[in-house]
């Protein structure tokens, strides 16, 4: 592995130890450098009234919001250098707003996948944006990208790498009363580690990305929200969606009194389940989910 000529957690003042020094546009969230074989990725809170809601969705799988501040987002000047950045023989670096024109090196990012989401534009038009999965450089995967999709013919998946905006019908399901599909499914699954949050079970075309708090009653940044969607197996995702279990703040699950315990039981339910990784921000989810339980 090359070494990197930035040390992680170390701060840069960016327009003279970054582009002073490599090149690239200082104003920009995706700057390619014309000098080095380097793109510099910038990740900060100044962007999220234009959609632009970026994350660590593990340890190892950054979430990042294409550019383009206007209309809809397209594989071009910056994004496409960032698709393309490992067949051009470029190297991303990722770097975090402090502030004070001052930001902190996080890691060296490696494409991994792409798909589309719906985000206001900066003049609060819903437009169709571009999210990133970029991987730590380095780090192994258990699952490729090509798992992750859901198509009618199984054996076609759709190649974000041959898209370049969504035709005016996939524009119209990217956003669906289910979490089901695109980007934000994406963040779900790598949010849960590629399992289910009950069961470990791990075939992704079996789960389901569902919604902790129902899609009707999140307001627009709760239903793009990770920290308000789980991944399940299909029998505890039909149970939670019918708000028949729920689960407590130390993750354990809790069954309705709607149904007889021994009925639980024939599906394979046993009142003993229990979440172990679950956030404090799943939790602000899961307390309203509680008060729904039948």
């Amino acid at each position: 592995m090359l070494q990197s000529p930035f040390i992680p957690d170390q701060l840069y003042n960016r327009r003279a130890e970054i582009h002073a020094v490599y090149g690239g546009n200082w104003q920009s969230g995706i700057c390619p450098s014309s000098v080095y074989p380097y793109i510099f990725i910038f990740s900060g809170k100044s962007g999220t009234q234009y959609g632009y809601r970026d994350g660590w969705d593990n340890e190892n799988i950054f979430s990042y919001t294409g550019e383009g501040q206007e209309g809809d987002m397209k594989f071009v000047k910056g994004n496409l250098a960032l698709k393309e950045h490992k067949e051009k023989g470029k190297r991303v670096f990722l770097f975090e707003s402090q502030g004070d024109s001052f930001v902190k090196f996080v890691s060296e990012m490696e494409f991994y996948d792409a798909d589309y989401f719906e985000t206001p534009d900066k003049n609060n038009s819903l437009r169709v944006g571009i999210r990133f999965f970029f991987k730590r450089n380095g780090v192994s995967i258990p699952v490729y990208p090509s798992q992750f999709e859901l198509s009618t013919v199984a054996d076609d998946p759709i190649d974000i790498a041959r898209y370049n905006t969504p035709t005016v019908t996939e524009r119209s399901g990217l956003v669906t009363s289910r979490v089901g599909q695109g980007a934000y499914r994406k963040r779900i699954i790598h949010r849960w580690e590629y399992k289910c949050a009950v069961t470990n079970f791990n075939k992704l075309d079996i789960l389901i990305a569902s919604h902790i708090l129902p899609w009707a009653q999140s307001n627009d940044m709760e239903r793009l929200d990770v920290h308000n969607g789980i991944l399940l197996s299909p029998t505890y995702d039909a149970l939670f969606d019918k708000h028949l279990i729920t689960f407590d703040d130390k993750g354990k699950i809790i069954l309705s009194d709607k149904i007889e315990h021994s009925a639980y039981q024939k599906i394979g339910v046993t009142g003993k389940e229990q979440i172990h990784d679950l956030s404090l921000y799943n939790f602000q989810y899961l307390e309203k989910h509680n008060e729904m339980l039948k």
